[in-house]
């Protein structure tokens, strides 16, 4: 019996060339990313319970995590089809074919599905991977007879030759595919970015601490952590978009990105957090804001008595929820933002329009690419994670985290740094303090808080003996009430605990 595992990687080969022309094309062409939207289908059936653990695996590496895993699956598939062509090479080609109207079902589902470019991008892909098979799966061996039994195969070496390469250009192709979906201007910008009536000063140096390698308290676009149910990052057109204001309210809106951008904009520093950060962890992050009160925006609206939830839309359909009673507190700075950091929103991280909450996690209330907001009752209306295991209340808990030193890190001996951040939106930070080991805890010096709605940075200086130490943080919030020690995981309402990190001194 001949081996089947040549046939199993002839199908392989066959298969990345067809990811990596299929993404390579959608990034050029603007397309959607059959990866993407695969993964975003699996992401749509994910069991209650999946988002947590995934993110306690990947952090922010969860897209690129699921991305990978669905090229795998096509993979496989592709040996699948490699070991039907011992029987057939047809049965291949009929294969990546059917899979190819697959695909483009799927991307159907995309609400930026166009079928033009939708249908280019499947074609090639299931084209390359056709017309791949005769070079890079085995020859069939001619009929044995009793004179004849020699076969036409590839030589080992050149048929190992070409499913490498094969492998190899798929895997480029693909990489490349994804980084320019990634790198795609912002489409419909002002020809002005709009400013606020009141624009905040720069912070004055007593906002930072000085300790290296301590977050700065004013995270850059680049750098803020981006955590959606997106695989792709979709390009939405400012020119054309609107945002429709609707449901329990007197008077229904519709209104253009201009129009808003030329509403009075107010400007906040704000720190935003997403439920599944671990205690310790960087899924949160601290910017400067720029929108329109969201209050003004539900006054010309009229919101009826009756209503008690607002619900934010995304383009693609997820949903957010939070009490409209959280706008009469302290939410009241709540926005539809379109600026971060003086710049127009990046497009990973909501271009055009998105909601900023303060105080609030963003599974309840950070929807990006913002196009509908709708009065309704708590009653009537689960948002997107809700269903899926999470507590559809979810203020973001007091939380405190040791950049300085890094846990596991080696510090000489000698006055050490310890440094931190923390925050409590919108009740801001009113104490820091630190523990070695079973020494009493000591209160660190605050940076000058930039509002109640941001994070300060922390820092304290311990003289540390050789050894292994362990190092914990809490925070107080401006209420007076303590950080819970827990320890919880963050379903379904964000993670409770001290952070603790073990430092080796020598």
């Amino acid at each position: 019996m001949r081996a089947l595992w040549p046939w199993a990687l002839g199908g392989t080969a066959a298969a990345a060339l067809a990811i990596g022309v299929g993404e390579a094309v959608a990034g050029l062409i603007g397309s959607q990313s059959i990866i993407a939207s695969i993964g975003a289908l699996v992401i749509d059936l994910q069991p209650p319970g999946a988002k947590d653990f995934v993110v306690a695996l990947f952090g922010e590496a969860d897209k690129l995590a699921l991305e990978i895993a669905t090229a795998i699956g096509g993979l496989l598939m592709g040996a699948l089809l490699g070991l039907a062509a011992y029987r057939d090479p047809r049965l291949a080609s009929l294969g990546f074919a059917i899979f190819g109207v697959v695909a483009f079902v799927v991307l159907t589902r995309d609400p930026l599905f166009d079928a033009g470019p939708a249908a280019i991008t499947v074609a090639l892909a299931a084209s390359v991977a056709v017309l791949s098979l005769p070079y890079v799966l085995p020859r069939q061996p001619r009929a044995a007879s009793s004179e004849e039994t020699a076969d036409r195969s590839l030589p080992r070496r050149t048929f190992l030759l070409a499913s490498a390469g094969a492998l190899a250009v798929g895997a480029v192709l693909a990489t490349v595919g994804r980084f320019l979906t990634t790198r795609l201007p912002v489409i419909g910008a002002p020809a002005t970015v709009p400013s606020p009536e009141d624009p905040l000063p720069s912070p004055p140096p007593e906002a930072s601490l000085d300790v290296a390698d301590l977050t700065p308290i004013i995270v850059p676009n680049e750098d803020f952590y981006r955590i959606d149910t997106r695989l792709s990052i979709p390009r939405l057109d400012a020119e054309t978009w609107t945002v429709r204001v609707h449901g329990m309210v007197e008077r229904e809106l519709m209104l253009t990105y201009q129009q808003l951008a030329e509403m009075p904009l107010i400007e906040r520093y704000v720190t935003i957090a997403c439920v599944s950060n671990e205690v310790g962890g960087y899924l949160v992050g601290n910017a400067k804001w720029t929108g329109v009160r969201l209050n003004d925006v539900l006054e010309m609206a009229g919101v009826r008595r009756r209503a008690s939830q607002v619900v934010g839309r995304s383009f693609d359909g997820w949903t957010s929820g939070f009490p409209t009673v959280h706008l009469d507190g302290a939410g009241s700075d709540s926005m539809i933002a379109l600026l971060m950091n003086g710049e127009l929103l990046p497009a990973k991280h909501g271009h055009p329009l998105r909601l900023i909450v303060p105080g609030l996690f963003g599974y309840v209330s950070a929807t990006k690419w913002l196009t509908d907001i709708e009065l309704t009752t708590l009653d009537a209306f689960d948002a997107y994670w809700v269903p899926r295991g999470w507590a559809k209340e979810a203020p973001i808990l007091t939380q405190s985290r040791i950049d300085v030193p890094m846990s596991g890190g080696r510090v000489p001996e000698g006055m050490t740094s310890i440094a931190g951040v923390a925050w409590a939106p919108t009740r801001g930070i009113s104490r820091v303090e630190v523990q070695v080991n079973e020494e009493s805890w000591r209160e660190a010096q605050l940076s000058a808080p930039l509002s109640d709605a941001s994070w300060v940075q922390w820092h304290v200086a311990w003289q540390l003996a050789p050894g292994v130490h362990s190092i914990q943080v809490r925070a107080t919030d401006g209420t007076g009430e303590l950080q819970d020690p827990g320890p919880t995981p963050p379903a379904p309402d964000g993670a409770r605990g001290w952070h603790r990190v073990q430092v080796n001194v020598s």
